[in-house]
């Protein structure tokens, strides 16, 4: 590293791993990092270990839980394409399709690995007649979401997202961890390193509130009545 700084910020997955790939003295905290362990990035969430710490966003758990809510929302959803934008079978994938299985629903895997990608990857969907959509967490698809929640209107697909700013953008629903309390507890890793404490012995932290929106002007556009239990447990509702 040619610049002589404190700690580094590594806000999702690839840059935490450029940053640990880069250095393995200066001090590294993530910010959402979907399994750090199975990523290799720490050795374990209660010891770290190494030059990186910071939190996670337990992507396993809740695209699996995000399935179970989309199922929910469109019950008649026998097909869900899930849209990723890496090649093979990761924990998050396999955990999907056991909840899938559980759920009774078949689940078709989509990679775009660019933007360019997207139209053809819904082009799949469409072919692979998809019911709905669930989208994975990922920084590109994020920094992209507006055309994302363009194309699902446009296929027709109900659709859940990794961030309650798709919604906002106009997509169908989201089940995420708040993303913004995550920033706010790395500032502290931040704060705690530089006044000595070491990334390895500061446990990694896991979320512990997580955020149902619900756009009921898309699901109206989408011809869907969402039902008034999960309403209730909505923590937005866009109308």
């Amino acid at each position: 590293m040619q610049r002589k700084v404190d700690v580094i910020i590594g806000l999702a997955r690839p840059l935490a791993a450029a940053a640990k790939q880069a250095t393995s003295t200066i001090p590294i905290v993530m910010v959402t990092v979907g399994d750090p362990v199975g990523a290799g990035l720490v050795e374990s969430l209660p010891r770290p270990g190494g030059n990186i710490t910071g939190l996670s966003v337990m992507t396993v758990e809740v695209t699996a839980k995000s399935l179970q809510i989309l199922k929910e929302a469109v019950p008649r959803a026998s097909r869900v394409a899930v849209l990723q934008s890496w090649v093979g079978r990761s924990p998050v994938a396999k955990e999907v399709e056991s909840a899938a299985q559980t759920l009774g629903i078949q689940v078709q895997i989509v990679v775009a690995q660019s933007p360019e990608a997207l139209d053809e990857a819904f082009s799949s969907m469409i072919r692979g007649r998809a019911d709905a959509l669930l989208v994975h967490s990922d920084p590109m698809f994020f920094l992209h979401q507006t055309r994302l929640v363009e194309l699902a209107a446009k296929a027709r697909l109900p659709a859940i997202f990794s961030a309650s700013e798709y919604v906002r953008a106009g997509g169908f629903m989201s089940y995420a961890p708040n993303f913004l309390y995550n920033f706010r507890r790395a500032a502290v890793y931040v704060d705690k390193i530089l006044k000595g404490a070491k990334p390895a012995d500061l446990p990694v932290e896991q979320p512990t509130k997580f955020e149902l929106v619900i756009n009921l002007k898309t699901a109206k556009a989408l011809g869907l009545t969402i039902p008034p239990s999960l309403l209730a447990r909505a923590d937005q509702v866009i109308e």
